[in-house]
């Protein structure tokens, strides 16, 4: 009743691959650039219409149509709700995190608007993966890095000071020595909001344990840098 069904029709034939190599090899991006607000017209009621199809280019030969979704699927993680998302978009979403760099750069960007909908077990499945985000296809890629540490930034307030110290503190110690400057400076504030986290929480000796161990890894350090980036992460604290 909300759109004509031989509308409907016509948009999932789209993602038909033999559709795909006819008639226009975009038209598959095309039609994933424009899910989210073809599930928003339908409604979260309305989603097993749609369920298939997203399958379906969730797992596309060509990246760029992956990457389309990736991008977008925290969006369509608000129109479908907790519990569609736990059961539906979940497993696309692990997908992507292995999947090419250009693909992966979808879902990092905005990591942290997909976590926070997600119930607090589930969300804590991630703290294992974030490790991987570390390592890229091509080193050079530092924007990834980079990425990685804003996301962490914000993702703080979504984890216990524990998981914190377990988890990410370990990420931004091995961001801090990157060898890339942009990084390092994003990963200075990194630490310094992981410090805040732990006293604002009254983590008094995760804190304190913190410090001294960056006092050891980057004040005593050999090499100018290290030195530099205690002075710096000082500043920041």
């Amino acid at each position: 009743d909300i759109i004509p069904q031989p509308l409907l029709d016509q948009y999932l034939s789209m993602t038909d691959p033999a559709r795909a190599q006819t008639v226009d090899t975009e038209i598959a991006k095309h039609c994933a650039y424009s899910l989210p607000g073809v599930a928003l017209t339908l409604g979260r009621q309305n989603w097993h219409c749609l369920k298939d199809t997203y399958e379906t280019l969730a797992s596309d030969v060509q990246w760029k149509v992956r990457r389309t979704l990736a991008f977008s699927i925290h969006e369509l993680a608000v129109i479908l709700g907790d519990q569609l998302t736990a059961a539906d978009l979940v497993p696309i979403f692990n997908g992507f995190l292995k999947d090419l760099d250009e693909v992966r750069i979808g879902v990092l960007k905005h990591l942290y608007d997909f976590l926070k909908l997600l119930h607090a077990d589930k969300r804590r499945e991630y703290l294992y993966q974030l490790q991987e985000f570390v390592v890229t296809d091509n080193s050079r890629n530092w924007r990834f890095r980079y990425e990685l540490a804003e996301q962490l930034i914000l993702i703080l307030e979504l984890y216990n000071p524990n998981d914190v110290y377990d988890y990410l503190r370990h990420i931004a110690l091995t961001l801090c020595s990157d060898k890339v400057s942009e990084v390092r400076w994003i990963s200075f504030k990194l630490v310094g909001a992981i410090l805040q986290k732990f006293y604002a929480n009254n983590a008094n000796a995760l804190g304190l344990n913190f410090i001294n161990e960056l006092v050891v890894r980057f004040r005593h350090c050999s090499k100018w840098v290290g030195r530099q980036a205690f002075a710096f992460i000082c500043q920041v604290g």
